[in-house]
């Protein structure tokens, strides 16, 4: 058991306040079992999210939709959470669902953990979107700057030339300055290869 499942274990133990039907979720190896959790109505928050965690770990795509509307939670447990198991899915669909979350301003205060997982993925949809959210956080006074702080570190390990002239600018702001310098020395120089 990784540190993410026992943390997530824990947590909807809790929440579940010890329900039998926890232990159930927590201990079938039917994936059929778990898959129907996430379509049943009535079901409670805490079945769904177990269901869709496990179901992702194992790479069962019928999480997908689960796992993404977990991703966009208020609740940042609930984000870390969906976000850690759709980086094992392995569904295709999963970059351009977390660029369309990170991209969102209507919903950047939850951008986090959707900027997180592009990074993870490294899929042709990460550095796009990790632009295009950091651009729009290098405003004054902008609130969220973890979402941007977690942009200019992305775009650092990802390395990719095109983040150069954002990460330029985010230079500007004290609070990602050293960051932006850091990512930017790791981004390979174009005029050394040539």
């Amino acid at each position: 058991m990784d540190e993410e499942f026992r943390s997530l274990t824990e947590r909807l133990r809790q929440e579940s306040h010890g329900a039998a039907a926890f232990d159930r979720l927590l201990a079938t190896e039917d994936h059929g079992t778990l898959a129907d959790v996430l379509t049943a109505p009535g079901q409670p928050l805490w079945a769904r999210e177990l269901a869709a965690f496990r179901l992702g770990l194992a790479g069962d795509r019928r999480a997908f939709e689960s796992l993404v509307l977990l991703l966009n939670h208020r609740d940042p447990p609930r984000c870390a959470a969906a976000a850690h198991a759709l980086a094992r899915l392995g569904d295709p669909r999963t970059a351009r669902a977390a660029a369309a979350l990170a991209t969102n301003e209507l919903r950047v205060a939850y951008a986090l953990h959707p900027v997180r997982l592009l990074v993870t993925l490294r899929a042709p949809e990460s550095v796009p979107a990790l632009i295009t959210t950091l651009e729009r956080r290098l405003h004054p006074h902008d609130p969220y700057r973890r979402v941007a702080l977690a942009c200019v570190e992305g775009l650092g390990a990802l390395g990719d030339e095109r983040a150069r002239r954002v990460l330029n600018e985010a230079l500007a702001h004290p609070a990602l300055a050293e960051a932006a310098v850091h990512a930017l020395a790791r981004i390979p120089d174009q005029k050394k290869r040539s």
